[in-house]
């Protein structure tokens, strides 16, 4: 099965991005010294340089093999693999220039760093997109096919089968399925569970899927043991499926484990320092890039109609505390503020206020709020306190969105769910943001927020 070529792929992908690694080397170089300068004298192309080349290749391989990028990657996208390529290459290529200037091999050219680390980048990620759009195509077509089978054939065997049927891009073959009864519609039953040992003895099934429902916890310990006597993989989807976190924490007491259901990935140190760092720089950077921007704004609303530039209304922030949000007021004022909710024809509206509406330009003045540490660039949206009481009786988990800063931007808006839309399903998408929370996944939100994110549906006045 396809755990016979594992070994071997898996070296090819270690050594091509070596190779890609060390060809962005010379090919830099060559760009800045004979492309740039017209020059053949390119005095990085001695032996210490070359020595420095490899040894850096070799632990930026390792680097990766650190973050996880050479683990399979049926259930994983792409996109975000390769921020961390451009991330970790970054973080190299600093490392490389102080290198060479605490060992003083002269001075090197910072421009050429820069190459090297663009092209490294961009060689590395183009390979592993390419390889990867490779890969799905063959599974489509019925190659490099993992071949399962599934223990259970209750709600969560049915839901799993289900998905992997309609993700074919995955390569995943349920090959049937082990039960105590048969079932009509989910495939086809190889047996009961006693007769486990027999079925997978001779068979190169590459893992088996546990989806036991709870009376059925007492055959564990038996598929267990024989899966390990014929070593068989396991993966288990747990008949709490429902409640489990993306990435829960586990703590033990003895032999006893805990595990935490509400645990996400910025209760770390390490992930709220990296988020509120990074939102302290691009907010400074922001507002002074904008702060020309902003005061044109400011103008034209004070021109179009009375009232003040800045609109505060409260919002419910992180651990559930008030705070006023800053907008460029964009509405005529009322006595709605506190309660109403605005939609695309809001009569409400100025020409301008419409106009600042449907580029994003009203949202401006929150890079203060992020900068002063009551707001995130990425996250959920904040809520009117009125909208948090009210939902929170009626939408199971919604104030989890409570545990994480509010942002000025998120996974539910790049996905289509800004303003007035579905309330239960912006919620399931800030939770899905909130349990699978990395900086990388921040940085393809501001991407396709930017990209094409700003400009609304709202038609203009």
């Amino acid at each position: 099965m396809i755990k016979k070529n594992q070994h071997l792929l898996n070296f090819l992908n270690v050594f091509s991005d070596f190779v890609l690694i060390i060809a962005s080397y010379y090919a830099s170089l060559s760009i800045r010294f004979d492309v740039l300068n017209g020059s053949q004298a390119n005095p990085l192309l001695d032996s210490r340089f070359a020595f420095v080349a490899v040894l850096y290749s070799i632990v930026n391989v390792m680097a990766y093999a650190i973050a996880h990028l050479y683990r399979p990657k049926r259930l994983k996208q792409v996109g975000f693999e390769n921020i961390r390529v451009f991330l970790i290459n970054g973080i190299g290529a600093f490392a490389l220039l102080a290198i060479f200037f605490i060992f003083h091999m002269m001075n090197v050219s910072r421009l050429a760093i820069f190459f090297f680390w663009l092209l490294s980048s961009l060689f590395v990620s183009i390979k592993r997109t390419f390889v990867f759009i490779i890969l799905r195509y063959c599974r489509k077509k019925g190659y490099n096919i993992k071949h399962v089978i599934v223990i259970g054939n209750g709600r969560l065997a049915k839901q799993y089968i289900k998905e992997i049927n309609a993700n074919t891009q995955l390569g995943i073959r349920v090959d049937g399925y082990v039960s105590a009864v048969r079932k009509e519609g989910i495939g086809v039953q190889l047996g009961s569970y006693e007769e486990l040992e027999s079925i997978l003895n001779g068979h190169e099934y590459d893992g088996i899927v546990i989806a036991l429902e709870p009376h059925e916890i007492r055959f564990m310990q038996s598929i267990l043991a024989v899966a390990d006597k014929e070593g068989v993989h396991v993966e288990m989807i747990p008949f709490y499926n429902d409640f489990y976190p993306t990435h829960p924490t586990v703590e033990t007491i003895g032999n006893v484990k805990l595990f935490n259901l509400r645990a996400t990935p910025l209760d770390s140190i390490g992930n709220s320092v990296i988020k509120r760092g990074f939102d302290i720089l691009c907010s400074t950077f922001l507002i002074l890039i904008t702060s020309p921007l902003m005061l044109i704004i400011a103008i034209g609303v004070k021109l179009s109609s009375p009232g003040p530039v800045i609109f505060r209304q409260e919002r419910i922030g992180k651990d559930k505390k008030p705070f006023f949000m800053l907008k460029f007021r964009s509405m005529r004022v009322t006595g709605t503020e506190s309660t109403g909710w605005t939609t695309d024809k809001d009569s409400r509206r100025t020409k301008f206020g419409s106009f600042i509406r449907k580029y994003s330009l009203d949202e401006f003045p929150q890079f203060f709020n992020v900068f002063i540490g009551q707001m995130s660039l990425v996250g959920p949206r904040p809520e009117m306190p009125y909208h948090v009481s009210h939902y929170k009786e009626e939408i199971p988990r919604y104030l989890i969105r409570q545990q994480v800063r509010p942002g000025i931007t998120g996974w539910a808006q790049i996905n289509g769910l800004r303003g007035d839309t579905s309330i239960r399903k912006r919620v399931e998408y800030d939770l899905w943001y909130i349990d699978n929370w990395s900086f990388s996944l921040d940085l393809h939100i501001l991407c396709k927020t930017v990209f094409g994110g700003m400009v609304n549906t709202e038609e203009l006045l």
